[in-house]
């Protein structure tokens, strides 16, 4: 099938509002966030909504009427003691439950943070002068499929016992952070985690911010909610369809503090909460609560299709992770990410959620349908007819695979090395810098974060050494086209040091 790529810009006097319009007339097909995937809405004009704390419509800083009762709905859908609405993202969320940890003891001045975190979890460590003690993802277990993840870069989970041996050291420890799912569908051990928590007076706190839809179908793993976590921050639109920017925080048990909650709240979200986030949110559970399991069901039988269709493939290999509704794409090294994302791009007119250096994922949500993944599947095929040069494609340039479009060298960059600890966090980000050529920083001291983006982990933190290893790293990423994120210098040519 020959798809008619009909997107295009008119021209520099086109505004956003247009460019989105003509995007969304395009046959681009979204494997990537919100999940509502541009095909399940049911709200009318947002501009017809679009009001502000009038009479009669609550206010979110002081929830009394119907936003409490919206909350009390999603708290009730996840099985949470409290839960409040997020209209600034997850970020609003990581950045409230950390500081409400900290502010809970201020004697308490480290926190375990899983090192494959999101940046905004960093930031609450610079916000409340933490230090954060690094939980590194545990080395895969024996199967040859976790072993090839590993080897392609894709963290692991969160050990309990390492947990539970670290608080046994550090008895000032506020909080243990980490993410799960990870972006790429790694699901810790949460129940194990929370009682190794626990057992030290210690919260658990959650960035589930890639699984809302935990728990809405059995095939499905279990939500952090129900496997006591003590807050838990989710996205609803990353994978439900909801508005971009809308989320959740869960609140159980009874070691977090809700009014502490509360207040930083009110100061990491807008005072004038948007209506449309809201409405979309309660819109969002209302439907996940009488649909979400249908739904779910569906996906799930053709994620099924599109797995038993693709086991005969000899190049491209399909990584499968703890949540079924994520597709990693892999070539073996026979293709980059970045020549995968191209192909999918040019050819299918599919738009991925993130291409990594030796894979992309494909991320699908509640709107995804039987006519995106038959087209991922033709994809996967003429990908794999691509690298092993299989005739017998049909007839004409739109059926035979260009071999053109294979380099045949993809760069072996997949692993991030481990980075070396110089100084504090909040320290070397507040001391004075200066900046470096990349290729002359190894040994350096690292003055701003440095990541791929996506998933906005920190290759480096303020506060890091720059080694050899992590350098030649950095390179070969700019070298492979991936973008690194967060440096002040756009072009990755060069970097803040201390």
């Amino acid at each position: 099938m020959k798809y008619i790529y009909t997107q295009g810009h008119g021209g520099p006097e086109e505004d956003l509002y247009d460019a989105l319009r003509t995007y969304a007339r395009s046959d681009v097909y979204p494997f990537h966030m919100p999940g509502h995937k541009r095909r399940i809405g049911g709200m009318c004009d947002p501009f017809a909504i679009d009001i502000t704390e009038v009479e009669g419509f609550d206010d979110l800083h002081h929830a009394e009427g119907i936003l409490l009762e919206a909350q009390r709905r999603a708290a009730a859908f996840y099985g949470a003691k409290e839960t409040f609405y997020l209209v600034n993202g997850s970020t609003a969320g990581v950045l409230a439950a950390i500081s409400a940890a900290a502010a809970a003891d201020r004697s308490r001045r480290r926190i375990l943070l899983a090192r494959n975190s999101h940046r905004s979890a960093y930031h609450a460590a610079y916000l409340n002068r933490l230090e954060p003690l690094y939980l590194y993802p545990e080395a895969p277990d024996g199967t040859e499929q976790a072993q090839y993840a590993f080897r392609m870069g894709i963290n692991g989970r969160i050990s309990p016992e390492t947990v539970e041996k670290m608080l046994e050291q550090y008895p000032d420890v506020c909080a243990v952070f980490l993410t799960s799912p990870t972006y790429d569908g790694v699901v810790s051990d949460i129940a194990a985690l929370a009682g190794a928590a626990h057992r030290h007076g210690v919260m658990l706190i959650v960035d589930c911010a890639h699984g809302a839809h935990f728990g809405i179908h059995p095939a499905l793993p279990d939500n952090p909610v129900a496997l006591g976590a003590d807050l838990v921050v989710m996205s609803l639109h990353k994978t439900l369809p909801s508005l971009t920017q809308t989320g959740l925080l869960h609140l159980s048990g009874d070691l977090a503090n809700p009014d502490l909650v509360r207040r930083f709240l009110d100061i990491y979200q807008t005072s004038s909460p948007s209506y449309v986030f809201m409405a979309g949110m309660d819109r969002c559970i209302r439907y996940m609560k009488e649909e979400g399991r249908a739904l779910y069901e569906a996906l799930i039988g053709y994620i099924a299709d599109v797995r038993s269709e693709t086991e005969r493939l000899s190049a491209v290999r399909l990584i499968w992770t703890d949540d079924p509704s994520r597709i990693l794409i892999s070539a073996q090294g026979r293709l980059s990410g970045r020549e995968i994302c191209d192909i999918l791009r040019e050819r299918f007119h599919i738009e991925p959620e993130m291409c990594a250096p030796g894979y992309v994922l494909c991320l699908l949500g509640a709107g995804d349908d039987a006519e995106g993944l038959d087209r991922l599947k033709e994809a996967l095929l003429y990908m794999d007819a691509l690298i092993t040069g299989r005739t017998g494609c049909g007839e004409g340039p739109d059926t035979c695979p260009d071999a053109s479009k294979i380099s045949g060298r993809a760069e072996k960059i997949f692993t991030v090395p481990r980075p070396e600890y110089a100084c504090s966090l909040w320290e070397a980000w507040d001391a004075p810098y200066r900046e470096a050529v990349l290729e002359e920083s190894s040994g350096e001291v690292c003055a701003e974060f440095v990541m791929l983006y996506p998933p906005g982990i920190p290759i480096l933190t303020p506060g890091e050494r720059i080694t050899r290893d992590i350098a030649e790293y950095m390179r070969a990423c700019r070298s492979a086209g991936l973008s690194l994120n967060g440096m002040a210098d756009h072009s990755n040519r060069k970097i803040r040091i201390l």
